[in-house]
C-alpha cells in the first residue's frame, strides 16, 4: 500500500485542469462570499444567516443564496413560505428582513427531496446566478453545501468568487473535511477570508466554559494553512430556538452577545471590501 493517500482523484483532476474558465460575477452584486463547512451539522447555514442579516444592519445591500440544493436551509430559518415571481425569463428574490433570497426550497415542497444528478445541480446553481434579477447587492452570500462537490466546483470555476468563510466546530472529525476544503479553495485559487470556530463552548450556570468539542483545534487549523482566524461562536440555545422559529438572532435580539460577535464580524468584512 502507498504511504500517502492521493489527494484528488483522476477524475477530479481532469475537471480541476486542461481547461480555462471564465469567471463570472453575478449580476447585480458587487461581492460574492461563499460560507463553506466542507462537514455538515456545524452550523454553517446559521452562520450564513446571521453574517447577512449582520451585514444588513451596519448599512449594506444584501443577498442570501442557498447553494445546498439537497438540505436547503434558507426557507425555514427565514420563515419564507412563498414562491419567486417571473416574468418568464427571469426570477424575482424573495424579499424578507430587507434581504434578497433564493433557495431551491421555494420552487418546492419543504419535505420533497431533490433527487437530483449532478448535471441538474449544476444546471440549478447557474440558474440561481443568472437567471434572478438580484438588484443593487453590495455583497451576495452563498450558503454553500456540505462536501467539496459539484456545487463548489461550479461556483470556483465559473462564478468570480470574492472570498470563502470556512465554518467549523473544534472537533477533529470535522477539521479533517475542514482541511479538505482548505486545499480544494486554494486549488481553485479562491481566497479563503478566514476560519470560523462556531460552537466553540458553553458558559455554565457556574459561570464556567465547557467545550464539549474539544479545543482551539480550528485557530490550529487555520495558523497550519496560514490563514486568518476570524474568532469563536460560542453555544447558545437562543440562536437554535430564533432559527428555528424563522427569525435568526441577529435579527430577532441584536443585542445578544452572539449577535455583537456577528456585528462585529460583519464590520470587518465590509472593512475588508470597502477600505477605500
Amino acid at each position: 500500500m502507498p504511504k500517502e493517500k492521493p489527494e484528488l482523484s483522476d477524475a477530479m483532476r481532469k475537471k480541476l485542469s486542461g481547461k480555462s474558465y471564465v469567471k463570472n460575477p453575478i449580476n447585480g452584486t458587487k461581492f460574492t462570499i461563499a460560507i463553506s463547512s466542507a462537514k455538515g451539522g456545524v452550523g454553517k447555514s446559521t452562520f450564513a444567516t446571521n453574517i447577512a442579516l449582520a451585514l444588513k444592519k451596519i448599512g449594506c445591500k444584501v443577498g442570501l443564496l442557498d447553494a445546498d440544493i439537497y438540505g436547503p436551509s434558507i426557507p425555514k430559518m427565514f420563515g419564507i413560505d412563498e414562491k419567486p415571481k417571473s416574468d418568464g425569463q427571469k426570477l424575482e428574490p424573495v424579499l424578507k428582513y430587507d434581504i434578497q433570497c433564493m433557495s431551491i426550497g421555494f420552487l418546492a415542497d419543504q419535505q420533497t427531496p431533490m433527487i437530483w444528478r449532478g448535471p441538474m445541480v449544476t444546471s440549478a446553481i447557474k440558474t440561481f446566478t443568472q437567471k434572478v434579477n438580484w438588484k443593487d447587492l453590495d455583497f451576495i452570500i452563498v450558503d454553500m453545501p456540505p462536501g467539496t462537490g459539484d456545487t463548489q466546483l461550479t461556483f470556483s470555476q465559473e462564478i468570480k468568487m470574492d472570498g470563502a468563510i470556512i465554518v467549523s466546530t473544534p472537533q477533529e472529525v470535522a477539521l479533517l473535511d475542514v482541511k479538505r476544503g482548505i486545499k480544494m479553495f486554494d486549488k481553485l485559487q479562491v481566497k479563503i477570508l478566514g476560519l470560523v470556530d462556531n460552537m466553540s463552548f458553553f458558559t455554565g450556570d457556574d459561570g464556567k466554559k465547557y467545550s464539549i468539542f474539544g479545543e482551539g483545534g480550528v485557530k490550529r487549523t487555520a495558523e497550519e494553512f496560514n490563514k486568518e482566524f476570524l474568532g469563536e461562536i460560542p453555544i447558545n440555545s437562543k440562536v437554535g430556538k430564533t432559527g428555528d422559529q424563522g427569525k435568526p438572532i441577529v435579527e430577532s435580539d441584536p443585542e445578544n452577545e452572539i449577535s455583537k460577535i456577528y456585528l462585529n464580524l460583519a464590520k470587518k468584512i465590509k472593512t475588508n471590501f470597502f477600505q477605500n
